[in-house]
């Protein structure tokens, strides 16, 4: 192998000489621009990598056309490879996920019903329905006996069926949310 200053110009000069015919060859071939400058990145680098194999003079660009043919042959196949797996992926998880759509206007409605509420009855509800905490948990979060918290949760849950018109949700479907401080403090 040659030293290292001579080997450096000896790839600057076939980068020179080279680099718009690899790149039109790659854009010629790639539906993105980008993926043409990937193609050319990394004919250079086998390029660099196998230096003492390309052939001297004219012959090095059809050299070089050939190693771009076969990135870019790389690079469909990969893409094919996560094209198909990604449509795997779907097939498996459709049947998997089910669909939150009714789900999704219920909790709007729900947030909605929430936000006509005081803070106080919104930050009990909160803590029993979206953190899943009983009333004496709750009670330990808000430094409350827990003898004031189950009225007080039992009162908020009541506004709450008010405004819905039915029961809300089993502890812990619900969305976290930040908890807004400009309510008033209407409803004890």
């Amino acid at each position: 192998m040659r030293d290292t200053p001579a080997r450096e110009d000896d790839f600057r000069r076939l980068y020179d000489a080279h680099f718009d015919a690899v790149l039109g060859f790659a854009l010629r071939r790639c539906d993105r621009p980008e993926d043409a400058a990937d193609v050319t990145a990394d004919t250079f680098l086998v390029a660099w990598r196998r230096l003492g194999h390309v052939p001297p003079g004219d012959s090095a660009r059809p050299w070089l056309y050939g190693v771009a043919r076969r990135t870019l042959a790389n690079q469909r196949r990969g893409d094919g490879r996560r094209v198909a797996l990604g449509q795997r992926l779907r097939c498996q998880l459709g049947p998997a996920v089910a669909d939150l759509a009714d789900e999704v206007v219920h909790r709007a409605d729900v947030t909605a019903a929430m936000g006509r509420l005081s803070a106080r009855d919104e930050e009990v509800l909160r803590l029993h329905l979206w953190e899943g905490l009983e009333p004496r948990e709750i009670a330990e979060v808000l430094g409350l006996p827990t003898a004031v918290v189950r009225p007080r949760l039992s009162r908020a849950r009541s506004r709450l069926r008010a405004l819905l018109g039915n029961d809300p949700p089993a502890a812990g479907h619900l969305p976290s949310e930040p908890v807004t401080t400009t309510r008033k403090e209407g409803h004890r």
